[in-house]
């Protein structure tokens, strides 16, 4: 029941100000500095001009929204589960108290789960705080790519697909986090196995801005270059996807009905063994 409740954003969750909510929740004032931020935050940076627009409309028409907020272990004190933006700007405008719902049995999977989708749901999430709030969610709290797929309302490709990009270079995820490429020339770079021509296309696209669209038709080119492998028999391919979606993680077996290999990837130590749990039954 819970994953279809968070399914449907933030909005089921966070109504507009009133008395109490659909769960019987009161919106209450609480000291601004009673509050801490969610220590499940995906998100490192906050970019300041907008927090400081946010702090110009909560200072003319004061906040419009209440944040959700979990009783914290202090007495009398609270950890955000959404909103820390407004509370962040509410600060800023000079205020001393803000408008909140306390959420009652706010577990740590549920604060991970709303902050991410939060930030998901404005974009304010870079690539790799994105991953890494994927990978955090498949490390800590056990999820597979399905279950976050259901969570954010996006095809489980997604998960995969951010996932690959912190196998990338260092420098490269940091050219991620920065916006200086996109997480489509991220996707198309987690493909290149040569550092060398990796290094080659990535200085490519930042010194002669390539589209995502040329950097996909240069990979296309160094791959078509190659040996072709045969064509798959097609009771091989609907195995691997048989395989793909009982352990949720991308399945490749190569060779024919005969004689081949299958290779099953993971993503994390916690990954691995989750998927040896799923073997041993």
């Amino acid at each position: 029941m819970q994953k279809q409740v968070l399914g449907r954003g933030l909005q089921g969750l966070v109504p507009s100000i009133a008395n109490k909510n659909n769960a019987g929740e009161s919106v209450i004032t609480i000291p601004l500095n009673k509050i801490k931020p969610n220590k499940f935050q995906p998100r490192r940076k906050f970019n300041e001009e907008k927090l400081k627009e946010l702090a110009e409309s909560i200072e003319t028409h004061g906040l419009v929204q209440p944040i959700l907020v979990s009783q914290s272990i202090a007495p009398g004190e609270y950890e955000i589960v959404a909103g820390e933006r407004r509370w962040r700007a509410s600060k800023l405008a000079g205020k001393t108290d803000i408008k909140a719902i306390v959420k009652q049995g706010a577990d740590d999977v549920f604060k991970m789960d709303m902050a991410l989708i939060e930030n998901i749901q404005r974009e304010d999430l870079n690539p790799i705080e994105e991953a890494l709030a994927f990978k955090r969610l498949l490390e800590e709290f056990n999820h597979t790519h399905e279950e976050i797929a259901q969570k954010i309302s996006k095809n489980r490709s997604v998960i995969t697909n951010s996932l690959r990009l912190l196998h990338l270079p260092q420098e490269i995820q940091d050219l991620l986090a920065e916006g200086k490429i996109s997480s489509g020339h991220g996707r198309m770079l987690a493909s290149i196995e040569d550092e060398a021509v990796l290094m080659d296309t990535v200085n490519r696209i930042l010194n002669d801005k390539l589209p995502v669209r040329a950097v996909e038709k240069l990979v296309k080119d160094m791959k078509s270059s190659k040996k072709p492998a045969a064509k798959p028999e097609i009771e091989l391919t609907n195995f691997a996807e048989e395989l793909q979606r009982k352990f949720g993680t991308k399945v490749r077996i190569t060779g024919t009905s005969k004689k081949g290999k299958i290779e099953i990837h993971y993503f994390s130590l916690d990954d691995l063994n989750r998927i040896s749990g799923q073997l041993k039954k």
